[in-house]
């Protein structure tokens, strides 16, 4: 069942009429020229709707629950994935799943933050929110790619990393400053996709890549719209006003040189067709990894390290 945004109540009114006039029309009754009217109204409605978000619209898209999320884009995208557990120091955290596969073919590492889509996998996978055990778990794995020569490949999806007391006594700054440090030493290529949410530290400590790509709606930030607002005006409830004016979309990611490129979502955003959106993911990380294909592993790190060293000083 489709949920809508609060401000898709337009479109969700148009839809529920339409609903109304099959289910009139399996009586009997000849109104197939009234419901192509409606949906063709409700489909103009939702394309006027997402030409203009606001960020803080944005924010709620990239938040959306049947949005697709790292499991769904591991189906669609990976085949023979085998994920790996633990940090070999402590346990496993499900939030961050790992492993090794085949992207059209050729042997990958593929890492992410997997929010669940149920009550019980949301538990399980700690809504996404990684602990440190996770971050060694990515450094571990990511030293096997060095050591194998293989690509890496990050989808970040999360609210940041998990904030908890255990979190922090084994180490959750470190852990995510080690993983940062990762990326950055690799010689083979890597490419990161911000799928939805990339917020702190918990997204910066697997998308530090030579190609950094991020989803029409999905939003990237050093801290979270109600974190910033209880910072700065002590009350948690102007989220939207923070959002407005953090700068925290795809298109203000693009025009600081944060990322390399925009994926264009589906009219509507990426939960109206999560298949679309994930083949059109798919062929955007073939085309990243080709544009690295002919760089030697010196000049792979180097162009790492000078994309980061130049976020801020070009402008779009």
């Amino acid at each position: 069942m489709r949920s809508y945004l609060d401000f898709e109540k337009p479109v969700a009114e148009l839809d529920s009429k339409v609903d109304e006039l099959r289910a009139l029309a399996a009586t009997g009754a000849d109104i197939s020229d009234e419901i192509g009217r409606i949906e063709d109204k409700a489909a103009q409605a939702l394309a006027d709707l997402y030409t203009n978000l606001t960020p803080w619209q944005k924010t709620l898209v990239a938040r959306h629950p049947q949005r697709p999320h790292f499991n769904d884009f591991i189906k669609g995208l990976i085949t023979e994935f085998t994920p790996l557990a633990g940090d070999r120091k402590f346990g496993e955290d499900e939030a961050l799943v790992a492993g090794f596969g085949r992207f059209r073919g050729e042997p990958i590492c593929v890492m992410g933050q997997e929010k669940g889509d149920s009550t019980e996998s949301r538990i399980r996978h700690n809504f996404g929110m990684a602990r440190p055990e996770g971050y060694r778990k990515c450094v571990r794995l990511m030293e096997m790619a060095e050591r194998f020569g293989l690509p890496v490949l990050s989808l970040a999806d999360s609210a940041g990393a998990y904030p908890g007391i255990g979190a922090e006594e084994r180490g959750q700054a470190e852990a995510i400053a080690r993983s940062t440090d990762a990326c950055l030493a690799l010689t083979v290529p890597n490419v990161a996709i911000i799928t939805g949410e990339g917020m702190s530290g918990g997204a910066i400590a697997i998308t530090t890549a030579n190609k950094v790509l991020m989803l029409e709606h999905a939003i990237y930030s050093v801290i979270s719209p109600e974190a910033a607002s209880s910072i700065l005006w002590r009350d948690g409830t102007k989220a939207q006003e923070a959002a407005n004016n953090m700068k925290i979309t795809a298109q203000d990611m693009l025009r600081f040189g944060v990322i390399d490129q925009i994926l264009k979502e589906p009219v509507g955003g990426a939960h109206r067709d999560p298949a679309a959106m994930i083949a059109t993911t798919g062929e955007a990380i073939a085309k990243a990894f080709d544009e690295l294909r002919d760089l030697d592993g010196d000049a792979i790190r180097k162009q790492r390290r000078q994309k980061f060293l130049d976020i801020g000083r070009k402008l779009g």
